[in-house]
């Protein structure tokens, strides 16, 4: 049994306040309407001797943080048990209990129990960011106000799905220039630690000034072996700094205006943020969003804040009666004049958020094979790099050999 502190309404409209034994929280509200009352707020009170709830979630074993995939089947589900006429208290109940791992039962639980509190669903998501993205919540308040939040949590679940098929697209493109990357790390720290001090010996006999580049390589592989400790630990430090700065606001605007101005990155990211905002914004105008609350929404799914700023800047344009397809024109850096054409021509027809999802599959299509273009000249240019730098400690290291007969007379 545990101990839960309610309030109440009674039913002249008084606030009702006190405590009551019961084996669960459905028990408990069980016993409350018994009494005649209609609870507002009930909360579990920590027994003496009992671990708290808090303290239970920091020793359980097991995953804390509820993956992509949970968050895709919760919604696909919560959709299906609403269109089937199930409330929503009992709809999450069903998916608390039916959760495939602990950490997500306990996070549906979490919601069901706001819920069940008075709180909205939307409310309730938005309480845990680190689950519930903005813009999910942001589409999920929009079905409530609307009256449909079966149909706007089936389009989350399809907007997830294509966004993961997406993003695993990028992710898989971009594994070939890491690993060669990492590659010629490893060859470069090789040559430095192993190869370099061979020649050292031979170099030391001959007492000649070395060429140039021949006393820079064979400094670099000293200050490697000799501080490679401490020159791993200040790599390390620069790079918790420079992450700490992209994550401020004005370190992350200085990299995404830099990244929108890359010859081959800025024009790819340009498409996987129009993509994310027209198929967005189509999934809510079809579920019947208002235009200006679909923009609003939409623009949080762009992702880069320079980006995001000039599309706040047409919503208000259209805020104050202008058309779509003309506000979205002065936004140059996402859309194009022909895709702002076509926009224009599904405003005038009515047929706005088919158009913008057709907009977003034919993006993302030229997206794919972009990506397949960029990847195909990265891995030249990466494996030229790896051939300089290895050409390079070569040559500096064979200069002094060519020319050691004279170095001996």
């Amino acid at each position: 049994m545990a101990i839960y502190q309610y309030r109440a309404l009674q039913a002249n409209g008084a606030v009702a306040e006190g405590q009551l034994d019961a084996a669960g929280r459905p028990d408990a509200l069980r016993q409350i309407e018994t009494l005649g009352l209609r609870p507002v707020q009930l909360s579990e009170k920590a027994a003496t001797g009992r671990i708290p709830a808090a303290a239970k979630a920091l020793w359980s074993t097991g995953p804390r943080k509820v993956s992509g995939k949970e968050l895709e089947n919760f919604t696909r589900l919560l959709s299906s048990l609403l269109a089937g006429g199930v409330p929503l208290s009992r709809a999450l109940v069903i998916l608390y209990k039916e959760a495939a791992t602990p950490a997500a039962s306990r996070k549906w639980k979490e919601i069901h129990d706001l819920v069940v509190d008075g709180s909205s669903l939307a409310d309730a998501m938005e309480r845990s960011p680190e689950t519930f993205p903005r813009v999910y919540t942001a589409m999920v308040q929009a079905g409530e106000t609307g009256g449909f939040l079966e149909v706007v949590l089936a389009q989350i679940a399809d907007f997830q799905s294509r966004e993961k098929d997406l993003r695993a697209k990028v992710t898989t493109a971009m594994i070939y220039p890491c690993v060669l990357f990492c590659l010629a790390l490893v060859v470069l720290t090789v040559l430095l630690v192993f190869f370099i001090p061979k020649f050292q010996t031979v170099f030391a006999s001959v007492h000649h000034a070395l060429p140039l580049i021949t006393q820079i390589i064979i400094g670099a592989s000293h200050i490697v072996r000799s501080y490679g400790f401490f020159v791993g630990a200040g790599l390390a430090g620069v790079a918790l700094l420079l992450h700490s700065w992209f994550r401020s606001a004005k370190g992350r605007r200085r990299w995404e205006g830099f990244v929108l101005r890359a010859p081959l990155a800025g024009p790819l990211v340009a498409q996987f943020a129009m993509a994310r905002f027209c198929r967005m914004l189509g999934t809510l105008l079809g579920a019947g969003v208002p235009l200006v609350q679909g923009l609003s929404v939409a623009r949080k799914s762009i992702g880069n804040q320079i980006l995001v700023d000039a599309v706040s800047q047409s919503i208000e344009r259209v805020r104050q009666g202008g058309r779509l397809g003309q506000s979205l024109a002065e936004c140059k850096a996402l859309f194009a004049g022909s895709v702002v054409e076509m926009i224009s021509v599904a405003e005038e027809s009515g047929k706005l958020d088919g158009e913008l999802v057709r907009i977003a599959t034919v993006t993302e299509g030229d997206l794919d094979r972009n990506l397949k273009t960029a990847v195909a000249l990265a891995e030249p240019f990466m494996l030229f790099c790896i051939a300089a730098f290895i050409g390079t400690i070569f040559i500096g290291m064979l200069l002094p050999v060519f020319s050691l007969q004279e170095y001996i007379k």
